[in-house]
């Protein structure tokens, strides 16, 4: 199985820390941000690694090289400046990643999800890591039933950036930007995203503050 990494957004709400270095390379406790991901996802046998790029992309490349240092091989998808949004980032980078389903890890979270290789139950397009709301999203994103992803009112659960998507998934898309979400929900209309709850340790780092309280927390040990 392969994997890709998103790591072309801009990071705004990260200024001005990511005026000069790209967003996945900010430090956290002795590392960059990525490293995390990637270092979890080659324990977890999970070598084939496709990331994109955008905004300082020659900064990533550089840090990151071809990955042989973290265990893994790393492909790069370059994109404009302005990047791509979420779907049409994956879309320019399905070539690289094959015609089985794939793992994609937003480069913004921080986790300790087993990663591992696996495969989509058969007639799904997608299978998303799902966790409690944090403060700062209560609403939370979709619902979980019996292991079935839905787009309903009811109590909901915040998509973690974890997903296992088919290719096909990204059938009559357009080349270009576009978001991921309409189509993971058109997906759930039709019965096609499986689930799971996650319940051990997760953050979304999208400001300087949650960044910081990552940077204490892994220092603590």
């Amino acid at each position: 199985m392969k994997a890709m990494i998103l790591a072309a957004g801009r990071g705004e709400r990260m200024r001005p820390l990511t005026d000069e270095t790209p967003k996945p390379l900010l430090p956290v406790a002795g590392k960059a941000l990525i490293d995390y991901p990637i270092e979890a996802l080659s324990i977890a046998g999970v070598s084939e690694l496709v990331i994109n790029y955008a905004h300082l992309g020659e900064q990533l490349v550089e840090h990151l090289g071809d990955g042989r240092r973290f265990g893994v091989h790393i492909q790069y998808s370059a994109e404009p400046a302005g990047a791509l949004e979420t779907g049409g980032g994956i879309k320019r980078a399905l070539p690289m990643l094959g015609s089985e389903a794939f793992l994609v890890v937003n480069g913004d979270i921080w986790t300790d999800y087993p990663y591992a290789p696996r495969s989509l139950e058969a007639g799904r397009l997608a299978h998303l890591v799902l966790v409690d709301n944090p403060a700062h999203h209560p609403a939370g994103d979709f619902s979980l039933h019996n292991g079935e992803v839905r787009d309903q009112d009811g109590s909901r659960l915040t998509f973690s950036g974890i997903g296992l998507y088919h290719p096909s998934l990204f059938e009559g898309t357009p080349d270009g930007p576009f978001p991921l979400a309409p189509l993971l929900r058109s997906a759930m209309r039709d019965g096609r995203v499986s689930g799971e709850y996650y319940a051990g340790q997760w953050m979304d780092i999208g400001t300087p503050e949650r960044l910081a309280e990552l940077d204490r927390r892994l220092n603590k040990g």
